[in-house]
């Protein structure tokens, strides 16, 4: 597709035109919250920017195509205002199509599920893996690889990379192996950092769901049936041993700190410890020494 031209403002066509005779080429989920904002504030202060409509075809169909603003033409039709006002444009439908599209992915938040989507729908529309790219600010290869888990229905995958769990390529070498060597593939992101400490243990419970319950994450509702009192057993007496193993650590952790607070308490009561202790300036006492009810001495009083 070639670059839209940029239309100096004297040239171009604005005017009101009827609500009721717009049709919507490219429609789209919204976030509720920020449509019903978005409401609110042309209602209160009005449009602050008009929407684009395609008029080529007009004369035969008594209709307008959007182009852009789709979020601005619904609010209209909500608070029922019978015009709008419109920025009409004159192109072929393919191009207000992909007018529409390159609006719409440069509204959605880069490395998301509604992302990949929108970048789908731009290839079904005509756009190349390059011309896409362009758009999106992000390599032909990535675009390519997030639009291929997308057609394979890999959410759990891009919902990791959303996460910020792991790369693309991470979720791309994932989709391309079976089952049987996901933990192989696992085993060398970590050996190469791409999965670290951190995030390992989630990862593992992701690509676990993905090979028990599917690549979507809707596909758990979809197969409620087949969920069986077994398998929700061994869910709940797993998920009841990480957290145990959780609290385990955590318990050891904080008596290695109790005992390291009693450790420098019976040291600064002796006053060869504090001696020592005050050639290294390490005379003040841990704060956290109060959170225990460990009461360590003052430098003042171990010197009496």
């Amino acid at each position: 597709m070639k670059n839209r031209k940029i239309t100096p403002m004297t040239d171009r066509e604005y005017r009101l035109i009827p609500v009721d005779s717009i049709v919507v080429l490219n429609s789209r989920n919204r976030n509720q919250q920020k449509f019903a904002e978005n409401v609110r504030s042309i209602d209160e202060v009005g449009l602050r920017k008009p929407i684009v409509v395609n008029g080529r075809g007009f004369d035969r169909t008594g209709k307008y195509e959007l182009v852009c603003g789709e979020g601005r033409y619904l609010a209209h039709k909500k608070l029922e205002r019978a015009e709008i006002p419109a920025e009409v444009i004159d192109c072929d439908r393919k191009t207000a199509l992909l007018f529409s599209l390159v609006e719409n992915i440069a509204r959605v938040p880069p490395g998301t599920m509604w992302f990949a989507q929108e970048m789908k729908r731009m290839h079904d529309a005509g756009l190349n893996f390059t011309e896409i790219s362009r758009y999106v600010g992000k390599s032909a290869t990535y675009v390519s690889s997030y639009i291929q888990l997308v057609e394979n229905g890999e959410t759990r995958l891009i919902e990791g990379v959303e996460q910020g769990l792991f790369s693309m390529s991470f979720a791309t070498q994932v989709a391309q192996s079976d089952d049987s060597t996901i933990q192989n593939v696992l085993m060398d992101a970590f050996d190469d950092g791409v999965v670290n400490c951190n995030t390992v243990r989630r990862v593992r419970k992701l690509l676990e769901l993905r090979m028990n319950r599917g690549k979507s994450s809707d596909q758990r509702l979809q197969r409620s049936e087949g969920y069986t009192l077994k398998e929700l057993k061994h869910e709940i007496v797993k998920s009841t041993k990480e957290k145990e193993e959780f609290v385990h650590q955590a318990q050891q952790k904080e008596n290695r700190l109790v005992t390291l607070l009693l450790g420098i308490s019976t040291l600064m009561e002796d006053p060869q410890g504090m001696e020592l202790l005050s050639s290294f300036d390490l005379t003040v006492p841990p704060k956290l020494q109060r959170d225990y009810g460990i009461n360590l001495p003052t430098p003042e009083e171990t010197v009496s």
